[in-house]
């Protein structure tokens, strides 16, 4: 695992690493899941979009990881998470996360609504 660990960016301009975990097989990747979400915490950090394309590549096992962050208290980070990896989702896994989408879009906190998190909810909605 150290192994891995040292394949990770060092920092948000890391391009070669990210792009050398491209190469990574499935298996070796999942076990990356919790350090690449956190390139995702701020969508302006110059890698984060193509971490996001990579998960989109194991996306079945991002989920569980994606409706933690949506259930917790970060609004932002549910922002970019709702924009940049569930947006991009086939419907069928999108829908493994209805519930959460849902109770952002029409009973967001008061922060979902400062951060307009529940707009882009409506938006995954069809609404």
């Amino acid at each position: 695992m150290d192994d891995l660990l040292n394949r990770l960016p060092r920092d948000k301009h890391d391009f070669e690493r990210v792009n050398d975990l491209k190469k990574l097989d499935k298996e070796e990747l999942i076990l990356l899941i919790p350090n690449l979400l956190m390139w995702l915490q701020d969508i302006n950090w110059p890698i984060a979009i193509e971490i996001s394309k990579l998960l989109l590549t194991i996306p079945e096992e991002v989920i569980p990881y994606v409706k933690d962050v949506l259930q917790g208290d970060d609004d932002i980070w549910k922002e970019w998470y709702l924009r940049y990896f569930v947006m991009h989702l086939p419907i069928e896994l999108r829908q493994q996360l209805q519930e959460q989408i849902q109770r952002i879009a029409y009973k967001p906190t008061k922060g979902e609504k400062i951060e307009e998190v529940h707009i882009t909810a409506r938006e995954l909605l069809g609404n």
